[in-house]
């Protein structure tokens, strides 16, 4: 498996991944247009409602400190999110969007 391959999130872009990719390293196309292609293969970071962030945590089954942990963060800023008193941002954001697409043990 690819390097494109591990982080593109459909055969399509995958191999549109490995020709730019060649395309560079043929010397046909330059770092910034091979970054925005990286780019494309990311997990997209979208915001979460606090139900969205409680049914996550509960679809993989773990408990408020046990999900902060694995964040990074402290259990209040879970109980936050949960309940809309603050939005969870920045690194956290990108976390739970993993989680979402990938599951907890995509950042475990």
């Amino acid at each position: 498996m690819t390097k494109a391959d591990r982080r593109a999130k459909s055969g399509i872009l995958a191999s549109v991944h490995d020709t730019v990719a060649g395309l560079h390293r043929a010397g046909v196309v330059g770092k910034a247009t091979l970054r925005e292609f990286d780019a494309l293969c990311l997990t997209p970071v979208e915001p979460m409602t606090p139900a969205e962030i409680r049914a996550l945590r509960e679809r993989e089954q773990v408990s408020q400190p046990v999900f902060a942990h694995y964040l990074n963060v402290r259990k209040d800023a879970v109980s936050k999110w949960e309940r809309g008193e603050k939005r969870p941002d920045g690194p956290s954001l990108k976390l739970l969007n993993l989680v979402r697409a990938k599951g907890l043990q995509a950042i475990a």
